[in-house]
């Protein structure tokens, strides 16, 4: 990810970076989108709390991970894509 320095130049022609910003190129076409860091977190964490919203699942995975040692990366990588297939609504497999 590139790094952009705002000095207080930019800063102020930037509402002060307070809110939601939208940038645009000189014909009005969307370029991007500004977000502070809290409220991106925040909608992370929504988007997270509706793919994995199901408690009986997410209390059969917690018991799970108290009955056994843990999975090896590649166990716990392919556990993970079953859950999402599944969440999708394709094959668990």
């Amino acid at each position: 990810m590139t790094r952009l320095l705002v000095d207080p130049s930019l800063r102020a022609r930037l509402h002060n970076l307070d809110g939601e910003l939208e940038f645009c190129d000189e014909t009005g076409r969307t370029l991007g989108h500004y977000l502070r860091a809290d409220r991106y977190r925040e909608l992370g964490y929504d988007r997270a709390r509706t793919e994995f919203n199901d408690e009986k699942e997410l209390e059969r995975a917690r018991e799970e991970m108290r009955t056994t040692k843990g999975l090896t990366t590649a166990e716990a990588i392919a556990h993970l894509e079953s859950v999402a297939r599944k969440a999708r609504g394709g094959p668990e497999s």
